[in-house]
C-alpha cells in the first residue's frame, strides 16, 4: 500500500532553525492549513506540539477543531461560517463586510492590506473596523498583514514593512485612545522571517520552511532546511517488456531492449501529478518512470517490492513548472501518513 513517511528528525531540525531565527519557540506559529501543506494535519500538529510550538495557523474551523488540544493559540485564516461559538480560537477579519458574520465575544485578528491587494482592510479603515468589532464585544487580539514578494529580489518587502509600521502606529494610537490592550503584530511568512536579521515582531507565521523548503531567491543566505515528507509506493505487478513493445496510455514508452518493468500503486488520483512523454522523472534510487502516469498507478524499470517515489519535491516542481507548495498540497489525504 502506498504511504507517506514523515521524518521527525528533519522536522525538528527545521523547527530548531526557525525558532532560533525568530528568537524563541514562542515567536513561531506553525502554518498547518490545507492538511499541513499535504503532510498530514494531525500528524504534523502532534509533532510540532511535542517540539514545543504553542501557536498554529489553519484555514478553517474544521481544521482548528482537529488540533484544539495541541496548541494554546490557533488562528483561523479563512472561515466564513461560525454556527456556534464554543472555542477560544482567533478569527481573521479579512474585510469590513465580514464583521457582521463574526460571533459576539470572539477573538479576532484584523488583516490589513499593505500592498498585496488580496485580502485585508485598508489602512484608513482601521478605526471603522475597531468600532464595528467593539460593538459586538469582540476582543481584538492581533493585527497582521501578508507579504507579496518576500521571496524575490525586490524592494516590495521594504515598502510593505514601512506600511506595516504605519499600521502599528495607528493601532497603538487607537488602543491608547480607547484604553484597549495592544494586540499582537505579525507579518512574516517563511521567506520574510529569514530576510530579517533581527526579527522583532510578536511572532512569525511559518509554513513552507517548516516542511523543509524555502522559495526565497538564492541571493539571500537561506538556511539549510531538510524535507520532511517522502512518498513510497508498493508493487502491484511485474512483467518482462520485450524489445519494441510499448507501455501505458498512448504507448509513449517503447522498450529499446528486453527489460523488467513493474506497476506501482501511485497515480495522479493520489495527487502525484501526471507525467507524459515530454517529461522525464527518475526516483531517488535511479528508477525511471516509464510513459505516462495513470490515475491509480505508474510504471518503473525495477521489480523492487517498495520504491521511494520522491524524498524532495524540488525537482518535481521544476518538471511541472510549479512550486514546492503545489506538489505537496496536491497529495491525497487518503494516503496513509507514518512518522519515522
Amino acid at each position: 500500500m502506498a504511504k507517506i513517511l514523515l521524518n521527525k528528525k528533519n522536522l525538528f531540525h527545521n523547527l530548531n532553525i526557525i525558532s532560533e531565527h525568530a528568537g524563541s519557540k514562542e515567536k513561531v506559529a506553525v502554518v498547518l492549513k490545507d492538511n499541513a501543506y499535504g503532510h498530514g494535519l494531525v500528524e504534523i500538529a502532534t509533532l510540532c506540539a511535542e517540539f514545543g510550538i504553542k501557536k498554529a495557523v489553519v484555514r478553517t474551523l474544521k481544521e482548528a477543531l482537529h488540533i484544539k488540544e495541541l496548541f494554546n493559540n490557533i488562528l483561523i485564516l479563512a472561515e466564513s461560517n461560525f454556527h456556534t461559538y464554543s472555542h477560544s480560537f482567533h478569527i481573521a477579519l479579512n474585510s469590513l463586510e465580514n464583521i457582521s458574520n463574526l460571533p459576539n465575544n470572539s477573538n479576532v485578528h484584523i488583516k490589513v492590506d499593505t500592498g498585496m491587494h488580496r485580502n485585508g482592510i485598508c489602512i484608513d479603515e482601521l478605526e471603522e473596523a475597531y468600532t464595528g468589532l467593539l460593538k459586538k464585544n469582540i476582543k481584538i487580539t492581533g493585527v497582521f498583514t501578508h507579504h507579496r514578494n518576500a521571496d524575490t529580489l525586490s524592494t516590495d518587502f521594504f515598502w510593505q514593512n514601512e506600511n506595516f509600521k504605519e499600521i502599528k502606529r495607528r493601532v497603538v494610537n487607537i488602543c491608547e485612545k480607547l484604553s484597549l490592550d495592544i494586540p499582537s503584530f505579525h507579518s512574516c511568512n517563511s521567506s520574510a522571517l529569514f530576510r530579517h536579521n533581527n526579527f522583532n515582531e510578536d511572532f512569525a507565521r511559518v509554513g513552507i520552511a517548516t516542511y523543509g523548503y524555502l522559495e526565497t531567491d538564492k541571493t539571500y543566505n537561506n538556511p539549510e532546511l531538510k524535507p520532511v515528507l517522502s512518498m513510497w509506493a508498493e508493487k502491484m505487478s511485474t512483467r518482462e517488456l520485450k524489445q519494441g513493445q510499448s507501455l501505458g496510455y498512448g504507448a509513449t514508452f517503447t522498450a529499446s531492449k528486453d527489460m523488467i518493468v513493474s506497476t506501482y500503486d501511485i497515480g495522479y488520483g493520489d495527487g502525484f501529478l501526471r507525467l507524459n512523454e515530454r517529461q522525464s522523472y527518475t526516483t531517488p534510487k535511479g528508477h525511471k518512470i516509464l510513459g505516462r502516469v495513470s490515475m491509480d498507478n505508474l510504471s518503473l524499470d525495477t521489480d523492487e517490492k517498495e520504491v521511494c517515489i520522491f524524498d524532495n519535491v524540488q525537482e518535481l516542481a521544476k518538471i511541472q513548472d510549479t512550486i514546492t507548495y503545489e506538489i505537496t498540497t496536491t497529495l491525497s489525504s487518503e494516503i496513509k501518513r507514518e512518522i519515522k
